[in-house]
């Protein structure tokens, strides 16, 4: 099965070809940081035996928190807890990246502040964001970076930027949320600017041979915002900078209608890594192994990622092995049809 084959994202050695998609599990203390939770909830996914495991959105500042129990990676404070997690991924054979990310207008931690490329709220139930100024972007990019670099020193395998869901950097992407006339905002590569000069600076930090993804929304599914065909041409201006683009969609707009179905991003997946010529990971509503050998056999994507199921069941592929996996550690009675190989 291909599912279980060994592979790579650039330099990084992968078990298999199966994801955890991050999740934010608002699990956090309120400082962000890393609790008893996590540590078992992603040891789980390494015990499970996933190729890669993606850490939730973890803000890089405190107002970058989607809600007050988010990770954070602000502080050196929160180093310590972000090694044990990476400690316990690898312990069980797990490769473990973290999704770096800033919420913008769509956090909804009372009393903070909201920041966003423009003063448009998400919607009636959130609060009006604060245009962000040169100076303010400027902390923005400089925070994206000590985040990068306290995940180098934290032990991750790799890095994931978030640009997707209508968070900050997505904001900055869609001409729905960004109604800027500076040089961040009009045209597409003016809005691009943000994102093309964080992934600079992360690359600046992080070890040569470190992947580095981008989480993409492929359209706002609404009218006036990034479609297809104009995503395609944005992953064109970053390709060169990145080693994989997670593909997902939507968010960005509390109008926007989306007819959700098993794997319906799939194809969004399949026309970026066919059109920019890019590795791709497909997500959405995936939870069947048919699905997942169906999508890497034609050639949708490199990776599949999970999410929901694998917070139902987070021995999905364990269970869906029958010998296939390669297991580091002794096997339990509970799973007897997989044996360590020699």
């Amino acid at each position: 099965m291909l599912s279980f084959q060994k592979t790579r994202i650039g330099a990084l050695e992968l078990r298999n070809r199966i994801v955890m998609a991050p999740m934010c599990m608002n699990s956090a203390d309120e400082e962000g940081h890393v609790r008893n939770f996590h540590v078992i909830h992603y040891g789980n996914a390494a015990i499970g035996g996933l190729g890669l495991i993606l850490v939730e959105a973890t803000a890089v500042t405190p107002e970058g928190r989607i809600l007050g129990h988010d990770l954070g990676i602000w502080n050196d404070s929160h180093l310590p807890g972000h090694q044990k997690i990476v400690e316990v991924a690898h312990e069980f054979g797990a490769k473990i990246g973290i999704q770096l990310a800033h919420a913008g207008r769509k956090c909804a931690i009372p009393g903070m502040e909201i920041l966003a490329p423009s003063a448009i709220a998400f919607d009636e139930t959130y609060e009006l964001p604060t245009a962000l100024d040169q100076a303010g972007i400027s902390r923005i990019r400089a925070a994206f970076t000590d985040g990068a670099r306290r995940a180098v020193e934290a032990g991750y395998d790799l890095i994931e930027i978030h640009a997707a869901h209508g968070y900050l950097l997505h904001e900055f992407l869609s001409p729905l949320s960004n109604h800027r006339t500076d040089e961040y905002g009009g045209s597409r590569e003016n809005r691009a600017r943000l994102l093309m000069e964080v992934i600079g600076d992360i690359r600046e930090v992080i070890p040569r041979e470190m992947p580095l993804i981008v989480r993409i929304s492929a359209t706002d599914y609404y009218e006036g915002g990034i479609d297809l065909e104009e995503m395609v041409e944005l992953v064109n201006l970053f390709k060169p900078l990145i080693d994989m683009v997670h593909v997902s969609s939507g968010a960005l707009v509390a109008q926007a209608k989306v007819s959700s179905y098993p794997g319906y991003q799939v194809p969004l997946s399949e026309a970026i890594r066919s059109r920019c010529g890019v590795p791709t990971i497909a997500v959405g509503l995936i939870t069947k192994m048919e699905q997942i050998e169906e999508i890497l056999n034609s050639g949708r994507a490199d990776l599949v990622s999970l999410g929901r199921v694998l917070l139902r069941h987070p021995y999905f592929l364990l269970n869906k092995a029958e010998g296939e996996v390669e297991i580091p550690y002794a096997i339990q009675r509970g799973f007897p049809f997989l044996r360590k190989r020699k």
